[in-house]
């Protein structure tokens, strides 16, 4: 579904990302795991288009997108929630799923919402600051499969949250599945990763350096901890 080829990135004189090539399939969870400051989040933000400065391609569907402005690959389906989650805080649950447009013939109506995610519907007259971090994580990710996202780019949807709330993510991330939304996230959370994605790519100094299966990861888990650093 997803097809990254050679993207390089930067930010002003520093060069951030270097050569990467991914690839994703339709109905796939994957994460990209790396330390902080290895281009990650560059990294989503150039395949969602907000980062302009890069070379390389970008195809979504097998249509070349790298050129495209964000709400053009917006309308193709492909949906970002960022680490801040994005939410409109004084707005109710429900404005936040419905003010903004559905672009996409795969957008979700209000009840497939409510169905899939159970604790919004029973929230949705409440404002967004009256939720729990894992309930904020869980409207950031409905609104965007509102809008009409096939592809869901989430940015370290777990980080700063309890143990319980990580697991809610997981349920999250696994609800989307089963609806047959693909995702890419970016995880720091190596042992979580492994319980909600079918695979992972490495990612060092702004390159890929090794591609993981969930057998991989729980071989070599320490080795990996101590890599990034947790």
């Amino acid at each position: 579904m997803l097809s990254v080829r050679e993207v390089s990135a930067h930010h002003g004189e520093a060069s951030v990302l270097r050569g990467v090539s991914l690839e994703v399939a339709a109905g796939e969870v994957v994460t990209l795991v790396g330390r902080n400051g290895a281009g990650k989040t560059t990294l989503l933000r150039c395949l969602t288009g907000l980062h302009r400065s890069m070379t390389g391609e970008v195809r979504l569907d097998g249509r070349d997108i790298t050129k495209l402005a964000p709400h053009r690959r917006c309308r193709l389906g492909l949906g970002y929630v960022p680490d801040d989650r994005g939410i409109y805080a004084t707005l109710t649950v429900e404005e936040n799923l419905t003010l903004p447009p559905t672009v996409g013939p795969d957008a979700w109506p209000l009840d497939k919402v409510y169905e899939a995610f159970p604790a919004l519907a029973d929230r949705r007259r409440q404002a967004g600051t009256h939720l729990s971090g894992g309930e904020q994580q869980m409207l950031s990710v409905a609104r965007v499969l509102r809008m009409g996202a096939r592809l869901l780019l989430a940015d370290e949807p777990t980080e700063g949250l309890s143990p319980i709330l990580v697991r809610q993510i997981g349920d999250i991330i696994r609800t989307v599945k089963e609806h047959r939304v693909t995702v890419l996230l970016i995880e720091q959370n190596i042992h979580f990763a492994s319980t909600v994605a079918d695979r992972h790519y490495l990612i060092s100094q702004g390159r890929v350096v090794e591609t993981l299966d969930n057998a991989e990861v729980e071989r070599r888990e320490h080795e990996l901890l101590e890599y990034l650093g947790i």
